[in-house]
């Protein structure tokens, strides 16, 4: 039984302990009573900032409101400034800026593993092109965009950039699923699904334009195919498109020795050359692959500021060849990297971009330091924001830039033990290693699960309509060469 004296400590203790809890509950209120109210905070993580000074903070925070990130230190720090609406904890993860994919054909999803093990041009003329003649609609424009975005949004990329038909409705699956577009409506010099000639195309584009503008999130430019599939009336004129409203201008360029050959014989100039003299590169230019360049044409592209597009997975398995990007980077000019469609790569993922790229320029320069990690995390990220014009922007995790964020397991065994957080995000991670994703703020996916498309269904259609596509081309399959 109890005494009076016992009852008595009993209660004189859970009251100490009582007010012991108030008072810390008190501290806190008005410790938080002077913090700012944003929408996010993520906590605890490897911040690599990808900014000026190449700063990652170990363990590091950053602090979101609405589309932009507002602070970026330690944990203690930011949660003694920033109260958030939501919380991201991100021990034993990698807080980084999302991936910049400067190249690719997002539809092209829907002609993975359709033909593969060939040269380009043999690739393209017997086998892509006559599909896109018989299959490329709307319809299939918006499915392939949806998958594309889910297994963009699943590996990390938080802007694509894209070149193909029906433009509009690659914006629209973009914006349902949150992710950032720099999206070209294609020119090309004969009829195809949305254009019967460049001309309406042309028309296609400024329509396009005009629509997405003032969009948060797409930027709408206009993309001639390639100086071997217009004319120069209509490089011209896509370039003068660009110029009226000031958006980017996508196109392909030296990516064969067949183009350098073709542009030599029928033009006495590469294609750099050529196109500086129809006046097509400036600072809104972007050209993919620059694989068959010389110290010449670099200098042309670099007098005109124009960005590039470095696409290491395409070029190795169509044999186009290795782009100089060494020789690029060393003269000041802006490159990016790009998986290019994944009809000839085949997939989106942006870490195997730029694990490729690391290994292929070692390579082929005979030099372990040519493209070290840092450098090719630089081309996936602030080296892609600078290529389109969009360095002020994004590219990097630092005050005042919009929130395209990746969050990236450390805690695998491939990823075991961790001394270095650059090296293990190149030569290490792949896609699948993206736990959560944010685009201008907005959360995409969140612990592995896409929260802005239904996975089963984006699936489920693609699969629908490959049929139709297996259907259509099986005849030109069965029938061409090999």
């Amino acid at each position: 039984m109890s005494t009076p004296a016992r009852s008595s400590r009993i209660a004189t203790a859970v009251l100490s302990v009582l007010l012991t809890v108030l008072v810390g509950a008190a501290g806190l209120l008005v410790a938080r009573t002077g913090a700012t109210s944003v929408s996010l905070v993520i906590t605890g993580g490897i911040v690599v900032t990808m900014d000026g000074t190449h700063r990652v903070i170990w363990p590091g925070a950053v602090a979101i409101d609405g589309t932009k990130i507002v602070a970026v230190d330690s944990p203690e720090m930011i949660a003694r400034q920033y109260a958030g609406a939501q919380t991201i904890h991100a021990d034993g993860q990698v807080v980084m800026p999302g991936l910049i994919n400067t190249h690719g054909h997002a539809a092209m999803v829907m002609y993975r593993g359709l033909a593969d093990d060939l040269a380009l041009m043999e690739w393209l003329q017997k086998y892509i092109f006559p599909a896109e003649a018989k299959t490329v609609s709307p319809e299939l424009v918006r499915i392939g965009t949806k998958l594309a975005a889910l297994e963009m949004i699943e590996s990390g990329t938080t802007l694509f950039t894209d070149m193909y038909y029906f433009e509009e409705e690659v914006a629209r699956a973009a914006k349902s699923a949150g992710l950032r577009g720099v999206l070209g409506e294609t020119i090309i010099g004969f009829p195809v699904a949305d254009a019967r000639t460049p001309a309406e195309a042309l028309a296609r584009a400024e329509t396009f334009i005009q629509e997405f503008k003032d969009d948060p999130l797409i930027i709408p430019a206009v993309a001639p195919h390639a100086m071997y599939t217009n004319s120069t009336a209509d490089l011209k004129a896509a370039f003068a498109l660009s110029a009226k409203y000031g958006v980017p201008l996508l196109t392909h360029v030296a990516e064969t020795m067949d183009e350098v050959k073709n542009s030599q014989e029928k033009f006495k100039m590469s294609p750099v050359a050529y196109l500086e003299s129809i006046g097509f590169w400036g600072p809104r230019t972007l050209a993919a692959h620059f694989v068959h360049v010389t110290d010449e044409d670099l200098a042309i592209i670099k007098k005109h500021g124009s960005g590039l597009s470095h696409n290491p997975e395409s070029n190795m398995k169509l044999a186009s060849g290795a782009a100089p990007v060494t020789k690029a980077l060393k003269a000041g000019i802006n490159v990016g990297l790009g998986t290019d469609g994944a009809a000839s790569n085949n997939d989106l993922d942006m870490f195997e971009a730029m694990r490729q790229a690391a290994f292929l320029h070692k390579l082929i320069n005979n030099d372990p330091t040519a493209i070290p990690a840092q450098t090719a995390l630089e081309m996936a990220t602030m080296g892609g924001a600078r290529a389109l014009g969009l360095a002020d922007r994004i590219g990097s995790i630092e005050v005042g830039k919009l929130a395209d964020v990746i969050v990236v397991s450390m805690q695998s065994a491939r990823q075991t033990p961790l001394y270095n957080p650059i090296s293990h995000l190149v030569y290490v991670t792949r896609g699948d290693d993206v736990r959560t994703t944010i685009v201008n703020g907005q959360v995409l996916m969140r612990d592995g699960r896409v929260l802005t498309l239904d996975a089963k269904a984006v699936i489920a259609d693609a699969n629908e309509l490959a049929k139709k596509v297996r259907a259509a081309v099986a005849p030109a399959q069965s029938s061409a060469p090999r």
